[in-house]
C-alpha cells in the first residue's frame, strides 16, 4: 500500500510565486503534527519556521521527536536540531548532541526511530583535509544518540553522498554524481542484503535525467519516491518536487511534476512523509512579499527576519490532499 488514498494532485492550493498574490496560511507560534490540512502552510512560525535557514525536517516514528536542520543566513553553519515532545508539550529546539562542529544535514529515521541516518562533512577514517559529505548513522543508547560512525566504503566515497532515505527492508537511497550515473546529479540506491549494503546502482530514466535529480524520500513500503530535481521542461523554477510511484511488476513509473500548487518558482525540495500522520513536510525557498512602508530601523530588521524571507522554511500539507497514481 502507497500511504492512504496516494493519486496526482488535485488541489485548489494559492501559493506563492513571485510577482503573484500569496495566500499561503500560516499558524503562528503553533506546533501541530496531528493536524492534517489541504492546503499548504508553512510549520510551526516563529518555533520551526524562522528568518534562518531551515531544511530537511524528520520526524520519529512515535510522534515524540523531530529533527531538522538549521542553518544561518547563507548555510556557513548549519547543524541537526531536535525537539522533543514532553507529557504532551513540545520542548525548545536545541541542537543534537553530537552536532555543531561540521555541516551536518539531511536526517532520516530508520530502525523504528532507533537509528538516525544524515550527512555530514566530519571528516571520514581522521582525514582532515576530506571536506566531502558523506553518510553517517547514529543509535540512540538510553535515549540519547550515540556518537556517528559513516557507512562503509561501499557508499561513502571521496565524492559527495548526500540525503539518504531507508525503507523498511533497509534499502538506501541517496543522491550522488557518479562516473556511472546519467545526469548532473542522480539518486541512486543500495540494496541491503545480510545485513550489508551492495555496491549502489543508479535509478533508471523514469526518475533521473540529464539534469539534476536530488533528495528522494522513499517510503516504508519502498512503492512511493518523492524527489527533487532542476532543469526539466516542465519545471517551475529553481527546482520542483517529482513523485514516482511502482508499477505491478515492481518498476518505478514515469516520474510526475507535483504541479504548481505545490511547486514555486523558487527552490522546493527536501521531501518527508510522516506515514503516521499522514503529512507531507517540504523545504522552500518562496518569498512572501510585503509591501508596508519601512518606519523604523526595528521594523527593518523585523522584516529582514521574517520566515518566508528567501531563507528555506518548512511547510506542510495532508498526504490525502495529494491524488498521486
Amino acid at each position: 500500500m502507497i500511504l492512504k488514498n496516494t493519486h496526482l494532485l488535485v488541489l485548489s492550493l494559492s501559493l506563492f510565486s513571485l510577482g503573484c498574490k500569496d495566500t499561503t496560511t500560516t499558524q503562528p507560534n503553533t506546533l501541530n503534527l496531528e493536524a492534517a490540512t489541504n492546503k499548504v502552510q508553512l510549520l510551526g512560525e516563529g518555533i520551526i519556521s524562522t528568518g534562518l535557514y531551515e531544511r530537511d525536517l524528520a520526524i520519529a516514528p512515535d510522534g515524540n521527536q523531530l529533527i531538522y536542520t538549521l542553518g544561518d543566513y547563507k548555510q556557513e553553519k548549519r547543524s541537526l536540531v531536535q525537539i522533543n515532545k514532553v507529557d504532551g508539550k513540545w520542548s525548545e529546539p536545541e541542537l543534537v548532541d553530537f552536532s555543531g562542529t561540521y555541516q551536518d544535514i539531511e536526517p532520516f529515521y530508520a530502525n523504528e526511530g532507533n537509528t538516525l541516518f544524515f550527512a555530514s562533512n566530519r571528516p571520514m577514517d581522521n582525514n582532515t583535509k576530506r571536506k566531502d559529505y558523506n553518510i553517517w548513522c547514529s543509535n540512540k543508547v538510553d535515549g540519547k544518540w550515540s556518537q556517528p560512525k559513516p557507512l562503509n566504503k561501499t557508499i561513502n566515497t571521496e565524492q559527495d553522498e548526500f540525503y539518504p532515505s531507508v525503507s523498511n527492508n533497509g534499502n538506501l537511497y541517496f543522491t550522488a554524481t557518479k562516473a556511472n550515473g546519467i545526469g548532473k546529479e542522480d539518486i541512486f540506491m543500495a540494496k541491503k542484503i545480510n545485513g550489508d549494503y551492495q555496491k549502489a546502482t543508479v535509478l533508471d530514466s523514469t526518475i533521473n535525467t540529464k539534469h539534476y535529480e536530488f533528495n528522494a524520500f522513499v517510503n516504508p513500503e519502498e512503492n512511493l519516491l518523492i524527489f527533487s530535481s532542476y532543469g526539466r521542461a516542465d519545471g517551475f523554477g529553481g527546482g520542483d518536487l517529482y513523485y514516482s510511484v511502482k508499477d505491478k511488476a515492481g518498476n518505478w513509473s514515469l516520474s510526475k511534476n507535483m504541479g504548481e500548487n505545490i511547486n514555486s518558482i523558487k527552490l522546493d525540495f527536501c521531501p518527508f512523509v510522516d506515514v503516521n500522520q499522514n503529512n507531507l513536510y517540504f523545504t522552500s525557498e518562496r518569498i512572501v512579499n510585503d509591501s508596508t512602508k519601512i518606519n523604523s530601523v526595528k521594523e527593518l530588521k523585523a522584516f529582514a527576519n521574517r520566515a518566508q524571507n528567501g531563507t528555506g522554511n518548512i511547510y506542510k500539507i495532508g498526504f490525502e490532499a495529494l491524488n498521486l497514481n
